[in-house]
C-alpha cells in the first residue's frame, strides 16, 4: 500500500514538472481571455518608415531650366557737391554732375525655342545692356523686342540653341488654395524654388495700369521679379512681379501676373512690336457711395470720369469729368478695372455708344476709338 502511493505521488509530481514547463516554454497553449481590446502589430520589418511627404520635384525638374538670371546695368546722372566751399577761378564752387553705372538683377522666363524671354518692363527699363544667363551656365546679351509699361511687361531675345522653353498654362482656371511654386533668381541665389498656395486672384495693387494680380504667398525676394510662377503640374501660371514691403512688418503676401494676360501681351509684341489697344481719354475710377447718392444712381451700377483729356474721343463726344458712365456698346460697367480693360481691347478706327449720367440726367454720346498712346 505505502509503495502505491509513493508511484502515485510521484506519477503527479511528474505531471505537474510537465505542464509547468510547458507554460514556460510554450505560452501560446494557455486559454486566451478575449477583453476587447486589440493590440497594435508591430512589424519586425528593418528599416520601416513613415510614409513619404507630397513632393513637387518632378514639376521643379520641367520648369526650372526655362528661368533665366538677367543682369542689367544702367548709366545714372547724379548730381555732385561743389569740390570745395569757397570755388575758384574756374567755378568749381557750383554744383556739377557725374554718371556711374547703376547693376541690378532680375529674372526671367523663356518661352519659346526661338529664344524669347518674358520678363517685367521694370526689370529692363533704362538699361545700357542686359546679360541673360541660363541654368546650365550659358550667358548671353539680349535684346528688347518689346515692352509694355502698362502691364509692366517686357519681351526679350536671346541668341543660342537648344532652349528649354516653358509650357504655359491657364491662369483662369486657378482656385484660392491651389498650391504654387516661385522661381527665381531671389538676391543673386539663381534657381531659387520657394511655395506656397494662392492666396487669392484678381487683385489691383495700383502699380500698373492693367492688372489682375495672383496673390500668392510663396516667398517673392528681390530679384525674383519676372521669375516663374508655375503650377504643380511644371507650367507657367503667372510671372512673379511685386512684394509688400518687409519693412511694413508684412511677410508672405506676393504678386504675380496672371499667364493670361501675359500671353495676350506677348503675342500683341511679337505681332506687332508693341500692344496696340484702344482709347478714349477717360480715367475711370471706382463709384464712391457719396458720388452715387449724388447723381441718384445705385453703387456697382457705373464707374466715375475722374480725369478727361482735352480734345480727347470722350471729350469731343461730350462726357465731362465727374459724370457716371453706366454702359459702354450695352455692357454695364461695373469697376474701374473692367472698364479699363473693355476699351483697351477695342479696336482703334471702330466707334463705341457711352451711356452716361450727369447731375441726375442719363444721356447717350457715341466716340471715336482710337490707339492708346505710348508711355
Amino acid at each position: 500500500m505505502k509503495s502505491l502511493l509513493s508511484y502515485v505521488f510521484r506519477f503527479v509530481t511528474l505531471g505537474l514538472a510537465l505542464a509547468f514547463l510547458a507554460v514556460v516554454l510554450r505560452p501560446e497553449l494557455l486559454p486566451r481571455t478575449d477583453t476587447g481590446t486589440t493590440m497594435p502589430q508591430v512589424s519586425r520589418t528593418a528599416g520601416a518608415q513613415a510614409p513619404a511627404t507630397a513632393s513637387y520635384a518632378d514639376a521643379v525638374a520641367r520648369s526650372a531650366t526655362s528661368v533665366v538670371n538677367i543682369y542689367t546695368a544702367r548709366v545714372v546722372s547724379e548730381r555732385a557737391l561743389p569740390r570745395q566751399l569757397g570755388g575758384n577761378l574756374f567755378g568749381e564752387m557750383w554744383p556739377h554732375y557725374r554718371q556711374r553705372v547703376e547693376r541690378s538683377l532680375g529674372s526671367g522666363v523663356i518661352i519659346d525655342g526661338q529664344g524669347h524671354v518674358v520678363t517685367n518692363n521694370h526689370v529692363i527699363a533704362d538699361a545700357a545692356s542686359i546679360l541673360v544667363q541660363l541654368a546650365d551656365g550659358r550667358a548671353t546679351q539680349a535684346k528688347v523686342v518689346g515692352r509694355d509699361p502698362d502691364t509692366d511687361l517686357a519681351v526679350l531675345k536671346v541668341d543660342l540653341d537648344n532652349l528649354p522653353s516653358m509650357s504655359l498654362g491657364r491662369s483662369d482656371t486657378l482656385r484660392v488654395g491651389d498650391v504654387v511654386l516661385a522661381i527665381g533668381n531671389p538676391v543673386g541665389l539663381s534657381q531659387t524654388v520657394t511655395q506656397g498656395i494662392v492666396s487669392a486672384t484678381g487683385r489691383g495693387l495700383g502699380v500698373a495700369t492693367f492688372e489682375s494680380f495672383i496673390q500668392t504667398d510663396a516667398a517673392i525676394n528681390v530679384g525674383n521679379s519676372g521669375g516663374a510662377l508655375i503650377n504643380t503640374g511644371g507650367e507657367l501660371v503667372g510671372i512673379n512681379t511685386a512684394v509688400f514691403s518687409r519693412n511694413a512688418g508684412i511677410e508672405g503676401i506676393g504678386f504675380a501676373i496672371p499667364v493670361n494676360l501675359v500671353r495676350g501681351v506677348m503675342e500683341e509684341i511679337l505681332e506687332n512690336g508693341r500692344v496696340i489697344r484702344g482709347w478714349l481719354g477717360v480715367v475711370p475710377d471706382d463709384l464712391s457711395p457719396q458720388q452715387a447718392k449724388a447723381q441718384g444712381v445705385r453703387m456697382g451700377s457705373g464707374v466715375v470720369a475722374a480725369d478727361l483729356y482735352l480734345n480727347s474721343p470722350a471729350y469731343r463726344a461730350g462726357v465731362r469729368p465727374g459724370d457716371i458712365l453706366t454702359a459702354l456698346d450695352g455692357e454695364a460697367m461695373t469697376s474701374r478695372q473692367q472698364a479699363l480693360a473693355y476699351v483697351a481691347g477695342l479696336k482703334p478706327g471702330g466707334s463705341i455708344r457711352i451711356r452716361g449720367v450727369r447731375e441726375g440726367k442719363p444721356y447717350e454720346v457715341t466716340a471715336e476709338v482710337i490707339e492708346r498712346p505710348n508711355r
